[in-house]
Order: C-alpha cells, then structure tokens, then sequence
C-alpha cells in the first residue's frame, strides 16, 4: 500500500496526460483545434506509440490513419490520400526510406508531405532520409506544441 506522498511523487514522474478532445475548454492545457484540417497518416511500428500520436494529433482537429508497418502503407495511403505522412524509419518489412522513397515516385502522393519522426539522430540517416524524399525530418521525442506548429506550417498542405 502506498501513501498519499508516495503516490503524489510517483504522479510527478509520469508523462502530462493527452487531453481529450471531447473536452475543449479554454484556458490552460486546453487542446487547440487546428485552421486547416488535414488528412494525416502516421507510420509507426509501436502499437503503444502509433495510438498515442494519432490520437494527439485528432485531438488538434485533424482526420487520422495509421499503419503499423511499411508494407501497409502504400495500400494505405492510396485509399485514404493523407496530406502529411509522420513516418517513422525504423519500420518492419519495408523501412521508412522505402516507402518515402515510393509515395515521393507514385504520382497521386508526390505532393504528399512526409515527415519523418525518428530517434536516428545521425547525420548518416538525415541525408538517407532527404535522398528518399522527406520533406522533415524531427528526432523524438517531439512536443505537442511542436507537432501541432510542424502540421501547421503551409509546407503542410498539399
């Protein structure tokens, strides 16, 4: 059994909960709803992970896909004709490099914005990434505020 104090410090150690979007009030750590819906498809193969950023990223006012791996993608992709892609290159099958590289040679994606959300922090998979086509590329962790600022940007319409 833990004590109030045990747990009020166990509570400082977790993560700032997401709020929900059904609950948008004003004030602070209100959600802020976007000016320019966007269809975004996030690419991530944690489960835990892919969850979490879709549903931060609904939460700004945005229509959400996902896919767990780089050989949904594409299938993916030409249904749902996102315009942002958060990729993220350490996928199963086909890697993140592969399927930027793909959606930037298919004709009905070559606008589609891809920013690659990864923890490679080298240089080596920065220009790996520029030679696939991304058009960012973010090291994680990101901050909310910075994602919502990155699907903001003009760059991000297509």
């Amino acid at each position: 059994m833990h004590s109030r104090a045990g747990l009020a410090a166990m509570e400082e150690d977790l993560p700032p909960r997401i709020p929900d979007p059904a609950r948008r009030t004003p004030g602070k750590g209100a959600v802020r709803l976007t000016s320019r819906p966007r269809r975004v498809l996030v690419v991530e193969d944690d489960l835990d992970s892919v969850h979490a950023l879709a549903y931060l990223v609904r939460s700004f006012g945005h229509e959400v896909e996902y896919a767990i791996n780089g050989y949904v993608v594409l299938d993916i992709a030409a249904r749902f004709r996102p315009d942002v892609v958060l990729l993220d290159l350490g996928l199963p099958g086909m890697d993140g490099y592969e399927v930027c590289r793909r959606l930037k040679h298919d004709r009905q994606h070559a606008a589609t914005h891809v920013i690659v959300i990864t923890a490679y922090a080298h240089e080596e998979h920065r220009a790996k990434a520029r030679a696939a086509g991304c058009d960012l590329y973010v090291v994680k962790p990101v901050a909310p505020e910075a994602l919502f600022a990155l699907l903001e940007a003009p760059s991000a319409s297509a």
